[in-house]
């Protein structure tokens, strides 16, 4: 019933997505434009921002949304999201790093990712030290990995020309003007979801501690790895989309917990539909609230992912 229901919300905010921005298209005039495409103007605004603004959107929510159901699990931790670990810090520094150099395009993105990576390298080099592995150190290392990229972010920030700061700032709360998918990202996106449904039984286990998990014959060391890779290039590959875009893979997983949805193979797919939903609609708010300027969509995950967060921690606790 929750998985049909957030079918309905994905196709509703997709096609809020396609009508809502500063040019107007009533819902024939859409439905007339994806069949025969006869208006010039409306033609490309549909297919040369709508709908790739609309896909970036959903594959950037459901990596979020996955990674943070996964990292939660991992850390065992319910504040534990997809940035926890330093590798948005990462890949901010990458991207930082081409746009004071004055590269663009394919160069930030390639930075951000290369970014990202090295601070994945990083953390789990030293957590891993001596192969003693433990949540403990891997969470302490991402958060004073996480604060020595905050450091170089501050002086990127401060050192750079006026020109360039604006275009950090907004990469850095998250923007989606700028941002597309291929096929590459969707495959990504569905093999982590067929990866996760493979192992959720595993994950169902070790959400209830490793112990329990060990006794019931679940090699924890193997799948910590796997948990710890799969949400690193998850989220990776989120932050070169779209930037650092905040609250979705902290918040989606708790709203689905609390809406019943603790099983894994529930779990996973109902993040992804979720956290793409919710992104699609903060892009929609972002383009349209104060048009025709245009706000992060960072700015709007965070305006709405506050309050429900708060909301969710009380129903929480009250239980």
């Amino acid at each position: 019933m929750l998985l049909s229901l957030l079918v309905v919300l994905t196709l509703v905010s997709t096609l809020l997505s396609l009508l809502s921005g500063s040019v107007d298209l009533s819902l024939s005039e859409l439905l007339n434009e994806l069949w025969k495409q006869q208006n010039q103007l409306q033609n490309q605004v549909l297919w040369e921002i709508r709908i790739p603004r609309t896909l970036a959107a959903f594959v950037t929510g459901g990596l979020l949304a996955m990674s943070g159901v996964i990292m939660q699990v991992l850390l065992r931790n319910p504040l534990a999201d997809p940035y926890i670990l330093g590798i948005s810090g990462g890949a901010a520094v990458g991207a930082l790093s081409a746009i004071l150099l004055g590269l663009g395009g394919l160069w930030m993105t390639n930075a951000a990712f290369v970014g990202a990576l090295f601070s994945i390298l990083i953390v789990f080099g030293i957590a891993n030290k001596f192969g003693r592995w433990s949540v403990t150190r891997l969470l302490l290392t991402g958060v004073v990995v996480s604060a020595g990229w905050g450091a170089v972010i501050n002086i990127l920030l401060t050192t750079s020309s006026t020109n360039n700061v604006q275009s950090m700032l907004f990469w850095l709360m998250g923007d989606l003007s700028q941002s597309s998918v291929g096929l590459g990202h969707a495959l990504l996106l569905l093999l982590g979801l067929a990866g996760g449904l493979i192992v959720s039984r595993s994950l169902n286990v070790l959400s209830r501690g490793e112990l329990v998990a060990i006794g019931l014959g679940v090699h924890v060391e193997h799948l910590r790895l796997l948990l710890y890779f799969s949400a690193s290039i998850f989220t990776a590959t989120a932050v070169t989309i779209a930037g650092s875009v905040g609250f979705v893979g902290l918040v989606i997983p708790h709203m689905l917990r609390l809406l019943g949805a603790r099983d894994h193979r529930i779990l996973l797919p109902c993040s992804i539909l979720l956290g793409g939903s919710f992104l699609i609609v903060a892009d929609s708010l972002a383009r349209t609230l104060i048009a025709p300027q245009q706000l992060p969509v960072g700015v709007v995950t965070a305006i709405i992912g506050v309050p429900s967060f708060i909301i969710i921690l009380r129903r929480t606790i009250t239980k």
